[in-house]
């Protein structure tokens, strides 16, 4: 497989873009040697790139694209916003439509405020939190991969050049021991959390943590980026029935479209507003916090899941692709190295050596044979776009990977396969 097109546009990122892409998840790094297309468009759950290849696509735009790729819905609805204009002087009508048909989506929220991105909307509920409680320390899920690229959370991974020392301390997801150690030690101001990820939370796990921030006075603050909707159109502090102080939405939220939300309790979110007795706090203030086009989109998005159902759909197809995934592993005998996990609406893929461990150059191997199969994807988080046609042709080709992936195992050397240098882990202190 050769993508010269491809090749040539990202000498061209790299020339005019630190790191070659705008997010580092997207980089060329992250997928085998000369093997990083560059898109050019997509619809639905399919995807083509510079050279003119057609692939079934997997954890569209970060988890962001749940719908598909230019949804009629959403495209419409933001086709109408255009011609009205984008941006005024003073909020826009639509401003006041997307607050409240967020609310009424996610009742465990009194109050919202929109930006354009999740690390913005995170770090205005650590803001809250600290003016709230009077207190500096930050409590954050060690186990969680991502937060915000404000300094608080990259202060405490391996790219932490150019940052000073920060004020935050971790602990593990379902151990409630150590919350309440680290709790007891530090009194932190929040304690932040993706309230599910990879596994489902252990029994009376969120409703303990809720218990232990009331207790020891911390604002409880839910990533709920990527739960958002996928786990329930209420997130999933509807599902799980936990209702956290601060809550940050976003990536589904828009189907694309910037578009991020804080939400939280009246009396914390206020105190970034105008009617309250507390010091001001100075929450978000965004130029283009408010896009019109943005705020219908997110309309657009929220009707479609409660009217039909989407996150069900979600559910349905993840659990076809695990189903038939499990099924292919076994039958080639690489059960025990390939692994599908997660939520059925949120899964991603296991590439582990001879020795169980997780392994960069199996996972090349292994992403390797998908984008020779017509499928790209750094996980198997689906989309409602997707058909059982598109679910059937990526059993097949995890299939024909599985057998690359056996023989591999068997020489237990993935090199001859992997084409060139390993895919490499985002967060790492030296390229």
């Amino acid at each position: 497989m050769r993508l010269p097109r491809s090749a040539a546009l990202n000498e061209r990122l790299h020339a005019a873009v630190p790191g070659g892409a705008h997010t580092y998840a997207k980089g060329d790094d992250q997928y085998p040697e000369n093997l990083a297309p560059i898109i050019t468009h997509g619809h639905g759950a399919h995807v083509w790139d510079a050279d003119g290849n057609e692939y079934i696509e997997y954890g569209s735009g970060l988890r962001a694209v749940t719908l598909g790729h230019a949804h009629p819905r959403v495209v419409n609805a933001v086709r109408r916003e255009l011609d009205k204009g984008s941006n005024f002087v003073r909020p826009s009508i639509i401003e006041v439509e997307a607050a409240e048909r967020f609310l009424d989506t996610v009742p465990t929220a009194e109050m919202v405020k929109f930006t354009k991105n999740g690390s913005d909307a995170t770090t205005a509920a650590v803001r809250l939190a600290r003016a709230a409680t009077g207190r500096t320390p930050i409590a954050l899920c060690r186990d969680h991969p991502f937060f915000s690229t404000d300094d608080w959370f990259i202060g405490g991974t391996p790219m932490s050049a150019g940052i000073p020392q920060q004020d935050v301390v971790s602990f593990p997801y379902g151990d409630l021991a150590a919350l309440e150690t680290v709790l007891d030690q530090h009194e932190p101001a929040c304690v932040i959390l993706e309230p599910a990820t990879q596994t489902e939370p252990p029994q009376g796990y969120l409703q303990g943590v809720r218990e232990l921030a009331t207790r020891h006075g911390a604002v409880l603050v839910f990533d709920e980026m990527i739960t958002g909707f996928r786990w329930s159109e209420h997130g999933a502090q509807g599902l799980y029935g936990i209702t956290p102080d601060l809550s940050t939405f976003g990536k589904a939220m828009g189907n694309g479209f910037a578009v991020s939300a804080l939400a939280g309790t009246r009396d914390i979110m206020e105190r970034g507003g105008l009617h309250t007795h507390h010091e001001r706090v100075f929450l978000l203030s965004t130029t283009h916090g408010a896009e019109t086009h943005s705020l219908a989109a997110a309309i657009a998005v929220i009707d479609t899941y409660t009217e039909e159902g989407t996150t069900d759909r979600l559910h349905a197809l993840g659990d076809r692709l695990a189903a038939g995934i499990r099924d292919v592993t076994t039958t080639m005998n690489v059960a025990d190295h390939v692994q599908v996990r997660g939520r059925a609406s949120n899964l991603v893929f296991a590439t582990l050596d001879t020795d169980g461990k997780p392994s960069q150059p199996y996972r090349t191997l292994f992403l390797r044979q998908l984008l020779g199969g017509g499928i790209i994807g750094p996980s198997f988080v689906v989309s409602a776009a997707l058909t059982d046609d598109d679910i059937d042709r990526t059993i097949e080709v995890v299939a024909d990977a599985c057998g690359v992936y056996r023989k591999a195992l068997d020489a237990d050397d993935p090199t001859p396969w992997m084409g060139g240098r390993p895919v490499k882990p985002v967060f790492r202190r030296y390229v």
